[in-house]
């Protein structure tokens, strides 16, 4: 898988995406369409119409690289008509561990929450008034 730190975040695009796209365009559509830097080290999971081809964009600091995988059998999980897409949203964020998921083919089907995002200290009173 590819290899990173748990800190970068993955963007899916939230439709079937042109994946005759190389670097540039790809670039574009993360830019243009995701309103997103492509350059900041972050991910970009991009899956064509028919969900067999896959690609991810990631500048690892030095340059872009671009991975791509093309199921044999079987499809991606559609990410376009996914519950934890809204429905004017562009792209659906996902863990590096959800992205590992995907690209070995499995279906994602739902996120359990672990642990709060933010965890804001608070002191006994605090607690206490509660």
């Amino acid at each position: 898988m590819i290899g990173t730190t748990r800190n970068v975040r993955v963007f899916a695009y939230a439709r079937p995406a042109d994946l005759r796209k190389g670097f540039d365009g790809l670039f574009g559509m993360v830019t243009r369409e995701l309103g997103r830097d492509p350059l900041s080290g972050d991910c970009y999971l991009f899956v064509n119409r028919n969900r067999r081809r896959a690609k991810v964009l990631l500048y690892d600091g030095t340059g872009l690289c671009i991975f791509a995988k093309r199921l044999e059998q079987n499809t991606f999980a559609c990410l376009w008509k996914s519950e934890r897409l809204a429905d004017d949203a562009s792209s659906l964020e996902l863990t590096m561990s959800e992205l590992a998921l995907f690209i070995e083919g499995c279906e994602i089907v739902a996120r359990k929450s672990l642990s709060p995002r933010v965890v804001v200290p608070t002191t006994l009173e605090q607690r206490a008034a509660v």
